[in-house]
């Protein structure tokens, strides 16, 4: 019996499901323009329930992706801003809207769309 190489590279699969889960390539997207508050992000991102948008900040704080920042200042600001790690997705991200712009059908009136 011969040994199999697997199919699939781990790291790759890992990647993929992080910025597939719903909502995160918006969001990642969104900072590329620089540092945001939450209520920023959450009016910018239509559709997006609060409890989501703290899930998904709180996800891409774990990957080292987003940092937060807290002001000690009163009353509290807190900031969301793509780290070095973050930032790299830019290039991928670009490549991605590219594509679904050549070859996914436009969304119907009402929905957002982000290249």
């Amino acid at each position: 019996m011969t040994e199999r190489t697997p199919l699939f590279c781990s790291q790759f699969h890992h990647a993929v499901e992080l910025i597939g889960s719903r909502w995160t390539g918006i969001l990642i997207n969104a900072l590329m323009n620089g540092p945001a508050r939450y209520a920023e992000l959450r009016a910018g991102i239509t559709d997006i329930s609060d409890r989501m948008l703290s899930e998904r900040l709180r996800e891409l704080e774990k990957e080292g992706i987003v940092k937060r920042h807290v002001s000690p200042d009163a009353p509290v600001r807190v900031e969301y801003e793509l780290t070095e790690k973050g930032r790299a997705l830019e290039k991928a991200l670009r490549a991605i809207g590219v594509w679904a712009a050549e070859w996914l059908p436009a969304p119907k009136s009402g929905k957002q769309r982000s290249a």
